[in-house]
């Protein structure tokens, strides 16, 4: 069988156009013109022997080949960039505080500190899971170098945004009754306020002129899910790092309001951050991109990190 060796630029044009959901948006941030990354599209396909891509509507959507593809190219492209890492800073060492929203605790903190940790061994990390006001707080003060938190309103002075995401009202996974009739108040499940979703919920049905009612507070997501999950209520958050136990319901369902989109922001402590928090800024932009769900809006990271 001939072997095969992809080109990472090629990878690296493919990975960037699925994530940004635009090829010409990918040209635009890798430097390049449209027509060479369409060439670099073509030679990808040629590699694979396969077709990645297929029509749809007006588009193009990835093909069962091309979404395995996808994930493998990732793969490539992360233990490439890992690997030049490792080498360009095998002395690195230090210390660096990271803050994440507890949405990002499961999906994200273990690939970032495991790929942090094989890269650079010396170096200590200090994680800190907290609420999106508690992580602003902390990066203004300087107690955190770095952070990766929903948009809360607060104005950072060196703060970037990475993405719009959409919120979605969640439900039990499980065909359990909420103990909502139209005729009574909606049951909410909320983390504890001050809470940037708790907010967004209780004026959203507010404007809608529906009522509602804090079924349950928690200080943690795990204690929402489980009640959600119990039918306690329905609670908002996104796609990201939702459980098994519960699902985002369709847009409309129970004849609820529609929800905006929710700003995700990486916060940094200075304009330059040290050596040891710009390496670990990257490797958290790559991780944080890689779970946004498909319907998020991805801007250019530049040089966010």
């Amino acid at each position: 069988m001939r072997r095969i060796t992809f080109d990472l630029d090629v990878l690296r044009s493919f990975v960037a156009g699925m994530e940004l959901g635009s090829f010409a948006k990918a040209a635009e941030r890798l430097g390049r013109s449209t027509s060479a990354v369409s060439a670099q599209l073509k030679k990808l396909e040629e590699q694979a022997a396969t077709p990645i891509f297929r029509k749809s509507g007006r588009g193009l959507a990835l093909t069962e080949a091309g979404e395995t593809m996808l994930g493998y190219a990732r793969r490539l492209i992360e233990l490439n960039d890992e690997a030049a890492s490792a080498i360009r800073d095998v002395e690195l060492e230090g210390w660096v505080r990271l803050g994440l929203q507890e949405d990002f605790g499961e999906t994200v903190l273990p690939d970032v500190l495991g790929r942090f940790a094989r890269a650079h061994p010396k170096v200590r990390i200090e994680a800190r899971i907290a609420s999106s006001r508690e992580l602003a707080e902390r990066i203004v003060s300087g107690r955190l170098d770095i952070a990766l938190a929903w948009h809360n309103g607060a104005v950072l002075p060196y703060s970037t945004h990475i993405a719009d995401v959409q919120m979605r009202w969640i439900g039990p996974a499980s065909p359990i009754a909420t103990g909502w009739r139209d005729d009574e108040p909606l049951p909410l499940v909320a983390l504890e306020a001050p809470c940037l979703l708790r907010t967004v919920a209780t004026e959203t049905l507010d404007r809608a002129g529906l009522s509602w009612r804090m079924a349950f507070a928690s200080p943690s997501l795990g204690g929402i899910w489980a009640a959600v999950a119990a039918g306690l209520g329905l609670t908002i958050r996104t796609d990201i790092g939702l459980p098994a136990s519960v699902r985002a319901l369709a847009a409309g369902a129970l004849g609820l309001p529609a929800l905006p989109k929710l700003a995700l922001h990486l916060h940094r402590k200075d304009a330059e951050l040290e050596p040891v928090a710009a390496r670990l800024g990257e490797i958290l932009l790559q991780s944080a991109s890689g779970s946004l769900p498909d319907t998020a809006q991805a801007y250019p990271l530049g040089d966010a990190a």
